[in-house]
């Protein structure tokens, strides 16, 4: 079947994107082998929207078979690749022309002038790790994704707050400023305040189409202040549950507010009809954390490396 290659345009293609990887994921039992549609959507409206501010006519590649989506190259940060292929085109020739495409389009451009790429491949996709290898790439030093699971069939781990800590849904506009702080001091602990950049950019992260406020959850410290989040995303066509991001300020950590975070977004979406839960994890302390809430079983989603 003749492909034709093209860039991405237009809403119009968003939405067939969407469509895709919600068709992809239930293709794959729900496996991650692409991006899911939470993953796509929270890159394009915060990792790029508020991050890195890259046009998605250059560094968005459709493969299209039949006036029909069958695969896309895209990058998260500058100087990776992602590989979402529909599994009945997931052949060694449309793997090497989406190679070929991130080496043209997607590398990093190091000070002495060389170019480096990091393409993302599932530990056990050997056809696709075999091409990287042939192909001068190497597994990188970089920690591997592990893209946990867990189904909603089994018992929610109980939680309870932890020294007049509550846990409730975020407020109104009003507590935007306080969230964004929460997260800033969760994932930069070591980074001087001063770097801090205000709050506004929480506002496209609730203009992800998949966004439920009473899915966004905080845990309330006896002052009032917020001290731990979850924010889970419910794709009703594939019965997922996404668990992203997960923090706690580090002044209140080692009180179990992950946990009882994360037993209430599991609650909540069960009621709205969830079977699965996903989230990923690279450190040790997420790793126990969600073992810990039954994530135990996991795909690896491994970093490979390329300079020239």
């Amino acid at each position: 079947m003749k492909t034709i290659i093209r860039s991405y345009q237009n809403e119009d293609d968003s939405r067939q994107i969407r469509r895709f990887l919600q068709e992809v994921s239930l293709l794959n039992d729900r496996h991650e082998y692409s991006w899911s549609l939470l993953r796509w959507d929270y890159w394009v409206w915060h990792v790029n929207m508020n991050i890195f501010h890259l046009d998605l006519k250059d560094v968005v590649h459709l493969w299209m078979a039949d006036g029909k989506l069958v695969a896309m190259l895209n990058p998260d940060t500058p100087g990776e690749a992602f590989f979402q292929v529909h599994p009945m085109h997931h052949t060694e020739a449309l793997l090497g022309e989406m190679l070929d495409m991130a080496e043209a389009k997607l590398p990093s451009i190091k000070e002495n002038g060389r170019c480096e790429l990091i393409a993302w491949v599932n530990e056990k996709d050997a056809l696709h790790k075999d091409l990287l290898t042939r192909r001068g790439y190497t597994r990188s030093k970089y920690k591997a994704e592990h893209m946990r699971r867990r189904f909603l069939t089994q018992p929610i781990p109980e939680s309870v707050s932890p020294g007049g800590y509550t846990v409730r849904a975020l407020g109104d506009e009003s507590e935007l400023p306080a969230r964004s702080w929460l997260s800033w001091k969760a994932f930069h602990p070591e980074e001087p305040d001063e770097k801090y950049q205000g709050w506004e950019w929480y506002k496209n992260v609730q203009s992800i189409p998949l966004y439920q406020r009473k899915l966004d959850i905080v845990a309330v410290a006896p002052g009032g202040e917020l001290a731990a989040f979850c924010t889970v995303w419910v794709d009703d066509v594939t019965g997922t549950a996404v668990f992203e991001p997960v923090g706690t300020h580090p002044d209140h950590q080692k009180r179990g507010l992950g946990k009882a975070v994360m037993s209430e977004g599991l609650r909540r979406a069960q009621k709205l009809g969830a079977t699965l839960a996903t989230v990923s994890s690279y450190t040790t302390g997420a790793h126990a954390l969600y073992d810990s809430m039954g994530f135990t079983e996991f795909d690896l989603l491994e970093p490979w490396i390329k300079e020239w």
